[in-house]
C-alpha cells in the first residue's frame, strides 16, 4: 500500500506530520517514508516541548550556515540562493527515509516521538513524501 503525502513549508524548520501519518496506516508492517527532495529531511524526534524543534534547527544553522557567511566561501553551488548547497549538505547529513514498524493500525512511535519534515531552505516548498506500507 503506498501514498504520496504532500506538505507546504513556509521556510526553514521542523513540521511536524505525525497525525497525517498516523491517519493513514492501518493493520501490521514496517511502514517506510521517503522525501523526494534534496533539501530536506525527515526525522522522529521529541514532539512534547517545542523548543527541541527551536534547538535543532538553530545547531543545524549554527553547523551550516548559509553561504554568506565567510566560513563557508569555499562552497561553489550558489546558483538557487545561498541557502541552497547548506541545505543540500544538511540532507546529506540527516535522514531522508525512515522505517517505522506498525502494530494493530498504529505506528510504534515511542511516546514522546514525532515524525517531522526538517525543511532546510528559506523558501517556502511544496514537499512530496512517498509512504510505503507493507
Amino acid at each position: 500500500m503506498q501514498k504520496v503525502f504532500e506538505w507546504q513549508t513556509s521556510g526553514p524548520g521542523l513540521y511536524e506530520v505525525t497525525r497525517e501519518v498516523d491517519a493513514w496506516v492501518t493493520g501490521d508492517g514496517l511502514l517506510t517514508l521517503f522525501v523526494q527532495h534534496t533539501s530536506c529531511s525527515l526525522m522522529i524526534q521529541e514532539n512534547a516541548d517545542p523548543e527541541v524543534r527551536t534547538d535543532l534547527a538553530a545547531f543545524f544553522h549554527r553547523l551550516v550556515p548559509p553561504t554568506t557567511d565567510p566560513s563557508m566561501s569555499y562552497l561553489t553551488h550558489t546558483y538557487e540562493g545561498p541557502d541552497d548547497m547548506p541545505a543540500h549538505i544538511k540532507a546529506a547529513l540527516l535522514p531522508t527515509s525512515l522505517q517505522i514498524p506498525v502494530a494493530g493500525g498504529r505506528m510504534a512511535l515511542g511516546t514522546w516521538q514525532g515524525i517531522y519534515l526538517f525543511e532546510h531552505r528559506d523558501a517556502p516548498h511544496v514537499r512530496r513524501v512517498i509512504g510505503h506500507l507493507a
